[in-house]
């Protein structure tokens, strides 16, 4: 008896911090979603050009890195939006093509079938609390192989292997959602904002691999 109260007294800080975790990853996650929805929205209409979105990519990942070592700071949620501000703008170009040739319609059915995902997936590990550590070494592994297979692409510009790595990156992206929802609620992720941007990463990389997709289905890529 006195052993499980021990216990229970114990593990609950655990618990508690890992929900605290969890609600302030998705309110920050919400956030900055709805912040880079706005900024590629002005992105839009400004009309970017394709280097203009090249160089606002470049500037995403330098400040990516700025945001992991200020991640332990307060000044860290500044960095988060500067980030997920600029990942958003990027998109401006690619979504003024897609709006052109195929419509707002195909827009909103990428960020459904986004949302879908992400939601079904998150709420299947948060419910069955399942453990899904154990892909990390797969995902790992399969994301360094569609890199150097779109780097090769670049080069030969074969449209059914830029197809296939769409694909593949629907399914990494989604192992990824497991992974990380994972480890935060098993207490491997205690930082907030690097959950965040982790998740945020695979939003937007699923976003985009959807949103390719449906274009070249519908004849557009």
């Amino acid at each position: 008896m006195d052993q499980r109260s021990m216990y229970s007294s114990a593990s609950q800080p655990s618990v508690l911090q890992t929900n605290k975790v969890l609600r302030n990853t998705y309110m920050l996650l919400a956030m900055t979603l709805a912040f880079s929805a706005v900024c590629a929205g002005v992105a839009m209409a400004v009309g970017i050009s394709p280097m203009m979105s090249l160089g606002m990519t470049i500037g995403a990942f330098i400040t990516l890195f700025v945001v992991q070592k200020k991640a332990d700071t307060s000044s860290g949620i500044f960095w988060v939006f500067a980030f997920t501000g600029l990942m958003g703008a990027s998109l401006g170009y690619t979504l003024n093509f897609y709006l052109g040739v195929a419509g707002p319609g195909l827009i909103m059915e990428a960020l459904g079938a986004t949302a879908l995902v992400f939601f079904a997936l998150s709420g299947y590990v948060l419910t069955t609390k399942k453990d899904f550590s154990f892909m990390g070494g797969f995902l790992v592994v399969g994301l360094v192989v569609v890199l150097v297979a779109a780097i090769a692409n670049i080069f030969f510009a074969v449209p059914a292997v830029s197809l296939a790595i769409k694909a593949a990156i629907v399914f990494i992206m989604s192992g990824f959602i497991l992974f990380d929802t994972s480890r935060i609620i098993h207490g491997g992720e205690t930082n907030y904002i690097r959950a965040t941007v982790s998740l945020y990463l695979n939003i937007y990389n699923l976003f985009t691999a959807i949103l390719h997709l449906l274009g070249a289905f519908g004849g557009d890529d």
